[in-house]
């Protein structure tokens, strides 16, 4: 019952703010970079740096949040992790890290994530970043560039980014 009622939460909260999306400085040059994962689907964050500096940025420059369905009880390394927990049943996020990433102005943020992730489009869709990008299958609302690349061939998909990035003059 909980979860229907903060899955539908999240959908209102979705449309908000992709209503109160800012679009005026989606041309801006790539300075900083985001990347929103889901971590059942990509675990190698190395490989995002690595995309990032391919695109000219250094590593500070590049922020990854992930998204895990239940924490470990391990102790973990990682503070830039949310899970579906920390999503009240509003649809508000109350991790304040993920607070912090989502009002960070990135030139670029990716999704990391196929299909309809409900707690991934949220954070994309309250996230401030000025241009994002996401793969094919997802909500296209929420995304200025869709590729049709297959997520887990990476090569692919950092070509193809360098591409559209270049065409689009951010790199």
């Amino acid at each position: 019952m909980l979860k229907k009622v903060r899955q539908r939460s999240l959908k209102k909260h979705i449309d908000k703010s992709l209503i109160r999306r800012d679009v005026s400085q989606r041309n801006a040059p790539l300075k900083s970079l985001g990347f929103v994962v889901d971590e059942v689907f990509f675990n190698d964050f190395e490989k995002l740096y690595e995309l990032g500096t391919a695109l000219g940025l250094q590593q500070k420059d590049v922020k990854i949040f992930s998204f895990v369905e239940t924490r470990k009880k391990l102790p973990s390394l990682r503070q830039n992790q949310v899970t579906n927990k920390e999503f009240n049943w509003r649809g508000e996020i109350t991790n304040q890290n993920a607070k912090e990433f989502l009002t960070a102005p990135f030139d670029a943020l990716i999704g990391f994530y196929t299909g309809d992730h409900p707690y991934l489009n949220a954070m994309v869709a309250q996230s401030k970043a000025k241009f994002t990008i996401g793969f094919k299958g997802t909500d296209e609302r929420l995304f200025d560039l869709l590729l049709a690349v297959e997520p887990n061939n990476f090569g692919d998909f950092k070509n193809e980014v360098i591409k559209y990035l270049k065409i689009f003059k951010k790199i």
